[in-house]
C-alpha cells in the first residue's frame, strides 16, 4: 500500500495574533505589536512546526491562517511558514489553504505572494457594508476599501473567496442588514462562500462595557446604540435565507452558506471531528483523541514555550457528545449508520428519549438515515444542542 494512504487526513490551524487595532466586539487572542515582534513570532512559529511529533502520521488536507489579522504582517512571513509546513508534512496537492484577511491590509504585492505560495482561498472580514456601522464596530476599513480589495483579489486570480458578515448589531435594523447582503451579492463576481454571524457580546470587550446584564441602551460617544429587537433579528434571518437561497447559495452549517462545491473543507473538519494541529499563540489541536492548547501568553511563546498545554484525553462520553452537538450544526445532520459504526451502539440507545421529545417539539427531524435540526431548531440551536450533553 502507498505510504501516503496510511496517513490519516488532518487539518492545520495557524494563529496570527497581530491586528492594527482591536475591534469593539472582539475577544479573540490578538495584539498590536509591530514588525520586530512579528518577525520574532514567526521564527517561533517555524520552530514549533518543525518540532511537531506528528509529521509521519498525518496527511494535511487543509491549512487555515486565522487571527488576528493574518494579512497584516509582511507576506514573506506568512508564505515562509507555509513553505515550512510543506517541508515538514505531507500536504495534499489539492489541499484547501485559507488566509483570513481584513480589508485595509491587502494590496497587489501581498495577494500575488499568497497566490504564488499556493494559498487558494481567502476569507475576508467585511462584517457590514454600512460605513457608520463599521466605525461603531471599530473596523479600520470602509465598504469602498473592501470592494476595491475584493476586486483586486479577483484580478490576482483568487476564485474561492469567503466573506464574513455580522447581524444583530447595535443600531442595525432589518433594512441595513438587507442592504449589506444585496451589496455583497452585487459585486462583479460575488463570493463563493458567506459566513453570517450574530453578534455575541463577550466579557472584556468594549461592547461589554456598553451592553451588559440587562442594559438595552448605551452610548458610543454621543450616539445612542440600541440592540435590535427579537422581531428585527428574526427578520434579518428571514431575509438572509430568502436572499442567499435566491442567489444560489445553500446553507450547509448553521452559520455558513456556500455555492455548490465551495463548502469550507477546513471548518467541516472541526464539525466532523477530523484530527487537526494548532500552531501559534493559543491555538488548539486534537490528534488521536488527545486535545491540547499552545500557551496564550505572548511573552512565554516568544521565549520558546511551545509545548502542549491543558492536555486532555477525550473519553467515550466526550466523543459521543461532540459527535452530536458538532454534527447537528451541519445541515446533513448526524448519520445513524456512522454513529453506530464508531460507537458500536445506536443513537436511540443513548438519546432515544431526547430525540423523541425534540421531534415532538419540532426542533429536530429524523428520516431514518440521519437526525437533523429543523428550521426552528436552527433558530434556537444552542439550547437544542445542549440537550445532547450527557449527565
Amino acid at each position: 500500500m502507498n505510504e501516503t494512504r496510511k496517513k490519516r487526513p488532518a487539518g492545520i490551524y495557524i494563529h496570527i495574533p497581530f491586528c492594527v487595532r482591536r475591534c469593539s466586539y472582539c475577544d479573540f487572542l490578538s495584539t498590536t505589536y509591530g514588525e520586530d515582534v512579528q518577525e520574532q513570532y514567526f521564527r517561533m512559529l517555524d520552530r514549533q512546526v518543525r518540532l511537531s511529533p506528528y509529521k509521519d502520521e498525518l496527511r494535511i488536507v487543509s491549512v487555515f491562517f486565522g487571527g488576528g489579522t493574518p494579512s497584516l504582517p509582511a507576506p514573506s512571513l506568512l508564505t515562509g511558514i507555509l513553505d515550512t509546513v510543506r517541508e515538514c508534512f505531507d500536504v495534499a496537492k489539492d489541499a484547501e489553504i485559507t488566509a483570513e484577511c481584513n480589508p485595509g491590509t491587502l494590496d497587489a504585492v501581498k495577494l500575488r505572494a499568497y497566490r504564488d505560495a499556493g494559498i487558494n482561498r481567502l476569507s475576508i472580514g467585511l462584517q457590514s457594508a454600512d460605513n457608520r456601522m463599521l466605525k461603531k464596530l471599530g473596523r479600520i476599513h470602509s465598504f469602498e476599501t473592501f470592494e476595491k480589495e475584493f476586486d483586486l483579489a479577483r484580478e490576482t486570480g483568487f476564485r474561492n473567496i469567503s466573506v464574513d458578515l455580522m447581524y444583530d448589531l447595535p443600531g442595525q435594523d432589518r433594512a441595513m442588514f438587507r442592504d449589506t447582503l444585496e451589496k455583497v451579492l452585487a459585486l462583479r463576481e460575488p463570493p463563493q462562500h458567506i459566513s453570517p454571524y450574530s453578534l455575541i457580546i463577550e466579557e472584556g470587550t468594549p461592547f461589554w462595557e456598553m451592553f451588559h446584564e440587562d442594559a438595552e441602551l448605551k452610548k458610543l460617544g454621543d450616539t445612542p446604540l440600541f440592540l435590535p429587537s427579537e422581531d428585527e433579528e428574526s427578520g434579518m434571518l428571514s431575509d438572509l435565507k430568502e436572499i442567499l437561497t435566491a442567489h444560489g447559495y445553500h446553507r450547509y452549517e448553521i452559520s455558513n452558506w456556500a455555492q455548490e462545491g465551495f463548502e469550507s473543507l477546513h471548518n467541516k473538519g472541526y464539525w466532523e471531528r477530523r484530527e487537526y494541529l494548532g500552531f501559534g499563540l493559543g491555538a488548539s489541536g486534537q490528534v488521536r483523541d488527545r486535545r491540547c492548547k499552545v500557551t496564550s501568553d505572548l511573552k512565554s511563546y516568544l521565549s520558546g514555550d511551545l509545548g502542549e498545554k491543558e492536555v486532555i484525553t477525550l473519553s467515550r462520553k466526550d466523543k459521543i457528545e461532540e459527535t452530536m452537538f458538532l454534527g447537528l450544526r451541519e445541515m446533513k445532520g448526524v448519520s445513524r449508520e456512522a454513529f453506530q459504526k464508531e460507537f458500536g451502539v445506536t443513537i436511540d440507545s443513548i438519546y432515544g428519549d431526547v430525540i423523541r421529545n425534540l421531534i415532538r417539539l419540532k426542533l429536530i427531524k429524523d428520516d431514518g438515515d440521519a437526525v437533523r435540526l429543523t428550521e426552528h431548531g436552527i433558530e434556537i440551536s444552542n439550547p437544542v444542542l445542549s440537550e445532547f450533553l450527557l449527565g
